[in-house]
């Protein structure tokens, strides 16, 4: 049998795959590497649910002619946080009095293992998903995958850490008050949160459900970007699930303008605030320009998951268990929503949509926030000691996300002095996770971190492909970088991607009498390359960029040197007639540059 695989990303795994190696070798021998006395998991797959797995990707292979690119997850091993359903498994939120045998998939577990993935196990968390430390569950403390005598973060506390071992890819976990970002500040891995119904929640069990998110874990943002746009999208079955508006911007540019909080607390933990202060150093290198903005709506907003009636959703969410059955921290926390009344719950939805819109207006203008993942991590030893309030200070760059309906992406950010991880976290509006992405990655590959704890590196970086729900536009004249209707694109949230040529059948006009001066590109049998750049545009703004062009132009599909089709502009013919031709100049730039140098000096 060939040895398990470990330490892998999605390329490694599609790559085994590609050089004829066998789903079945590589998962059995991958299973029988795992151990149920491991504390991040709580099921593991059974030979049998395996093969039938097996059996069913075979078949989907097989309906697909064998193509596998139809299967983007073909043969990739995952996990998920058992708070989640997966047909035939238990799923028992960490409390095995409340357990079940689920009769369906998940919504997001379905569409993965529609995609090729195959499910290897499910995960520990703290109980009913209630905690940021992952020792809150009957089936033990998830140790921190660097140093054993320190929590791992939860509640996703398992799935955190089978991704920073390198035991699988990716895997899924939940998010209410930051269960998907502060495992992964604390395991060097990758944590996705999404916008709220992005990915949706049908077959999950809830926490606070008008707040619950379904996470993802991977070590590199390019994986965790991948597995979210296949499990996420619109699910009628699930009553929070929302239609992406594509207005959001879907990439950010060289040069991102970040907020960054004007009071900042540690928690007199020296070590994790000399990590962020060097990370604002090290955006800053990348091109960033900081700003701080007043950081207290965001505090106060974040009180309220766990200091008002928020927590009567968690109450709600556990009814009809036996709370003699419940951790006792657990069971405490939610008994004190019975505290609250309807008229408390109201008036704390008020408040909550007060500072929602205060913290939306904040950002306003910023490309994103960015704030450490946790101002400090403890000894699973002190948690004992000071359950309720060390778990409150894990909260503290958290807990507002998303009752603010703000998207994030926690990212590694360095090793701390005594070698554990400290990550920063980059927070915006809803629906720009895609934007965030782009940060994350280009942030994760400037650091060159291990992935996780698996002491390998962040492999070269796949080409980049357009961002769904985007139009990409190639621009040649006043649309330029720099040029006088360059707003016109940026004010629509459009990113820009790259600076190249035409094919080389094209000829470029100045046109007379237009103002700002423009260029008309035609097609020609005798031509050359142009340079143009080319810029994506969220797709709902791509109707009012158009709106906004005056004749003779117009956007039609223009052909790229290297064979691609993209849309372009385009201009009446019978425009060029008499145009001066500038094909020579090989694009507006140069011919405007040439105007410059060749205008009158006055003395």
């Amino acid at each position: 049998m060939s040895p398990a695989p470990v330490a892998c990303t999605l390329a490694d795994w599609q790559g085994f795959y590609r050089n004829a190696q066998q789903p079945r070798e590589l998962l059995h021998a991958l299973l029988g590497s795992l151990s149920q006395d491991d504390a991040a998991w709580i099921t593991l797959a059974s030979p049998a649910l395996l093969e039938a797995q097996l059996d069913a990707l075979q078949a989907r292979l097989d309906a697909a002619g064998g193509n596998l690119d139809s299967l983007p997850l073909y043969g990739v091993p995952f996990a998920i946080k058992d708070n989640i359903d997966a047909a035939g498994w238990p799923t028992t939120a960490a409390c095995e009095a409340f357990a079940y045998v689920a009769e369906a998939d998940a919504t997001v577990v379905q569409r993965l293992r529609a995609a090729g993935a195959v499910l290897i196990g499910k995960t520990n968390l703290d109980q009913f998903a209630t905690g940021l430390v992952g020792t809150r569950s009957p089936f033990g403390a998830v140790p921190n995958s660097f140093n054993p005598d320190y929590v791992s973060g939860g509640s996703s506390s398992g799935s955190a850490s089978v991704v920073a071992r390198g035991l699988v890819p990716f895997s899924l976990g939940t998010d209410t008050a930051g269960s998907g970002r502060v495992p992964a500040g604390f395991n060097n891995i990758v944590g996705l949160k999404p916008t709220k119904g992005w990915l949706p929640n049908t077959g999950l069990v809830p926490a606070c459900r008008s707040v619950d998110c379904i996470s993802v874990f991977a070590l590199s943002v390019d994986d965790a970007e991948v597995v979210a746009k296949l499990a996420g999208g619109y699910d009628a079955a699930d009553p929070y699930s929302r239609q992406n508006p594509y207005r959001a911007p879907v990439a950010i540019g060289a040069a991102p303008r970040l907020a960054v909080p004007d009071r900042l607390e540690f928690c007199a933990d020296e070590q994790t605030q000399a990590v962020f202060e060097q990370a604002l150093k090290d955006l800053q290198a990348l091109g960033a320009q900081l700003e701080t903005i007043d950081f207290s709506p965001f505090r106060t907003l974040a009180e309220q998951l766990y200091q008002g009636p928020w927590v009567a959703e968690r109450t709600v969410a556990v009814e009809g268990v036996d709370p003699e059955t419940m951790d006792p921290v657990v069971r405490g926390i939610v008994e004190g929503g019975k505290r609250y009344s309807a008229c408390d719950a109201y008036k704390a939805e008020y408040l909550r949509a007060e500072l929602s819109r205060q913290i939306n207006d904040s950002l306003a203008g910023f490309d994103a926030l960015v704030v450490p993942t946790s101002p400090t991590i403890r000894r699973i030893s002190e948690m004992a000691q000071e359950p309720v309030l060390f778990n409150s200070q894990f909260g503290t760059y958290t807990n507002f996300t998303n009752l603010a309906d703000l998207s994030a992406l926690a990212v590694p950010a360095g090793l701390r002095g005594d070698g554990l991880p400290a990550g920063i976290t980059f927070l915006a509006p809803a629906w720009h996770d895609l934007a965030l992405a782009s940060l994350g990655k280009r942030w994760q590959q400037s650091l060159d971190l291990t992935l996780g704890a698996t002491g390998r590196r962040l492999p070269t970086p796949a080409p980049v492909v357009q961002a769904p729900g985007s139009v990409r536009v190639a621009v040649v004249g006043a649309h330029l970088t720099g040029m006088p209707l360059n707003f016109q694109l940026t004010s629509r949230d459009a990113v820009l991607v790259e600076q190249t040529l035409t094919a080389s059948d094209y000829r470029l006009y100045a046109l007379p009498g237009t103002v700002p001066p423009k260029p008309g590109l035609a097609r020609s049998q005798e031509g050359s390359a142009i340079i143009v750049e080319l810029w994506d545009i969220p797709l709902a703004r791509f109707g009012e960029f158009v709106a906004e062009i005056p004749p003779p132009l117009g956007i039609g599909n223009l052909q790229l040197a290297d064979g691609r089709w993209v849309k372009g502009f385009i201009c009446e013919p019978l425009a060029i007639q008499g145009a001066r031709d500038i094909t020579a100049f090989g694009g507006w730039r140069a011919f405007i540059a040439s105007q410059s140098a060749n205008a009158p000096q006055r003395a």
